[in-house]
């Protein structure tokens, strides 16, 4: 089972101009986050481009990252499908491949009710024994997942953290009010990530940090710490890059704030294409104003913990 807690990146999928899979790019960014310290990879989210992956593409990201981790910390699957029965395939597929939990979004396309998007979830946490952690985002994917909707989920042992996007803060509270510590809560929103994590979130499932590796655990690590004015300082410094997790271009934004930093390119899957002219010289204008100003990071404790360790 894994531990959720921690930082959690979202990691984005490396593509060469040819519109190939770019595995060495791929497997630099991996590294880059792992010497930094975070606590799990999350392949094909939102940011990953998974609506344009193929399944094969999906297994070869699968099986590098994998055999690239060798057992250091978990990886974790985003399960985003239409159907229940392409969703319960996609698990299926997945349980003997070496991945570690899966990260599950309701329904795609269609606006499911509550009893539809609970029972979607029951039937996908049967086909499996990996831990579950339910995707919460109202404001892309058009379902909230309630509280009402969580009190049902419970009897499901492996459905154990919640990616808590909604951008209401004040779940946190009510979520830790009414369950206790039986489901994790992950803040998936960066330019809310201080606030969620000092309101009690286990962790933070990111965004920039695919760019940032080093600044986003500092900020978890300081916040864990009770060093709560040094990762203020670095938070509000990372502001203006964190917004960029927000836009419907994020994939663009983020991907060329990792090419800044040596971590990636921009190559992107259409529809999606580069961005051009007086919109890309407005990110690379924010990009470029941050690096200049760039933190020197305190010491902290970046290192793998006992906490880490998963079965």
């Amino acid at each position: 089972m894994i531990n959720w807690k921690g930082v959690f990146p979202a990691v984005t999928t490396k593509f060469t101009a040819d519109d190939q899979l770019d595995l060495k790019a791929f497997h630099t960014n991996i590294h880059a986050q792992v010497e930094a310290g975070v606590d799990g990879i999350i392949l094909g989210g939102s940011l990953g481009e998974a609506s344009t992956l193929t399944d094969a593409e999906k297994q070869i990201l699968v099986k590098s990252t994998v055999e690239l981790l060798e057992g250091k910390i978990p990886v974790v699957l985003t399960i985003a499908e239409q159907s229940t029965k392409k969703a319960i395939e996609a698990v299926t597929s997945a349980n003997n491949s070496g991945i570690n939990g899966f990260m599950i979004l309701p329904p795609m396309r269609y606006n499911a009710d509550d009893r539809e998007t609970v029972t979607f979830f029951k039937e996908i946490a049967k086909a499996t024994e990996h831990s579950i952690m339910i995707y919460n985002n109202p404001i892309d994917y058009k379902i909230l997942v309630s509280l009402d909707m969580f009190e049902e989920l419970e009897a499901c042992k492996n459905i154990q953290a919640v990616k808590e996007s909604s951008r209401d803060l004040t779940v946190i509270t009510k979520m830790i009010n009414r369950f206790g510590q039986r489901f994790k809560i992950l803040g998936g929103v960066d330019p809310l990530a201080f606030e969620s994590l000092s309101l009690g979130a286990d962790g933070w499932v990111a965004g920039l940090v695919c760019a940032f590796p080093h600044e986003t655990v500092a900020i978890y690590r300081l916040i864990t710490q009770g060093r709560y004015e040094e990762a203020l300082q670095i938070y509000r410094w990372f502001f203006p890059l964190l917004e960029l997790d927000i836009s419907p271009k994020l994939v663009q934004y983020i991907k060329l704030a990792e090419v800044a930093t040596g971590l990636g390119t921009e190559y992107v899957r259409a529809p999606r294409l580069p961005l051009i002219g007086e919109e890309r010289e407005r990110i690379l204008s924010v990009i470029r104003t941050s690096m200049a100003i760039r933190p020197e990071l305190p010491a902290c404790d970046n290192s793998l913990s006992e906490e880490k360790v998963y079965r």
